[in-house]
């Protein structure tokens, strides 16, 4: 009697063996959600992308064709603007970049230290004065910018560049994120540790809790450096010499002279979109630097 082999009916072709085999699973899109990031993020590109055209186009083209169709005037603009008050434009991007630049750095220190300190050691009234610094989160920056000139005024220091930076020095929402970061990043152990070796509490800071919290510290000063560069209320109160106007200010008063000079505001639009360009390129080089910290620090751990 021979004897019957039993014989496997062989996978189909791009399948795997030993799965179970039925219909490909269809991906489920949800509808809602989709739909509601691309109206968001048409309402934030589409005026993007309006100043990236408008730039292109000359000032008889820029009322006379088509929104979204380039110009062929972008190199006249740029001259244009080059050669307007002998490129006070410039200056105006170099004060927005001083502003920026050192009033992040500042603040961003500031932050580190007041967050560390509020969230490592005990004190009495800490919770209060933590409440506090929420409160000035909540505080619109209008509602402090005339106090803030009262003060400035009463130590001479309106109409200087002191009077733009002084007031951006303490960010209640970088102290906030500071402490935030501070107490996931820093363990209380390692805290201890450097104190019962006898390090101090200066170096335990700066040799131990701050490269921890540096992938916290990049978040905060990219925040405080692109509200500082957007600023235009504080600088508007503060300052009456036009040389010392940021790029915000600047731009102001450019559109207020476009009304009774229409051919200006070629140079406004031109001078918005390279104005945007600084802020894209920290942000890409920033996000980089912060990525390869959240790495390291997770490899390290």
């Amino acid at each position: 009697m021979s004897t019957l082999a039993v014989r496997k009916a062989a996978p189909a072709a791009g399948t795997t063996p030993g799965t179970a085999q039925g219909p490909p699973r269809r991906r489920r899109i949800a509808f809602v959600p989709t739909v509601t990031l691309l109206l968001g993020a048409a309402y934030c590109l589409l005026p993007v992308a309006w100043v990236v055209v408008a730039a292109t186009k000359s000032g008889r083209e820029l009322f006379s064709t088509f929104t979204f169709l380039p110009g062929t005037g972008f190199t006249g603009n740029l001259a244009d603007l080059n050669a307007y008050r002998d490129g006070v434009y410039w200056q105006w991007m170099g004060n927005s970049a001083l502003y920026a630049g050192l009033g992040a750095l500042l603040s961003t220190a500031v932050s580190a230290l007041a967050g560390y300190a509020l969230a490592v050691y005990r004190f009495r009234g800490r919770e209060a004065l933590f409440n506090v610094l929420l409160a000035g989160v909540l505080m619109p920056p209008v509602i402090l910018a005339v106090p803030q000139y009262l003060l400035l005024a009463q130590a001479d220091l309106t109409d200087s560049r002191l009077s733009v930076l002084l007031p951006q020095l303490l960010s209640p929402y970088g102290v906030y994120l500071a402490r935030i970061y501070a107490t996931a990043a820093v363990p209380a152990d390692v805290v201890e540790a450097g104190r019962m070796d006898g390090a101090g509490e200066w170096r335990i800071f700066t040799r131990i809790a701050l490269p921890m919290m540096l992938p916290g510290l990049v978040t905060v000063f990219l925040f405080q450096f692109v509200a500082v560069w957007n600023n235009f209320l504080l600088p508007y109160i503060m300052l009456s010499d036009d040389e010392k106007f940021p790029i915000t200010l600047g731009l102001h008063t450019l559109l207020e002279q476009g009304a009774n000079t229409p051919a200006l505001y070629t140079l406004v639009i031109t001078g918005a979109f390279l104005a945007v360009l600084p802020l894209v390129a920290l942000f890409l080089v920033v996000q980089r630097f912060w990525s390869l910290d959240l790495l390291s620090g997770a490899v390290k751990s």
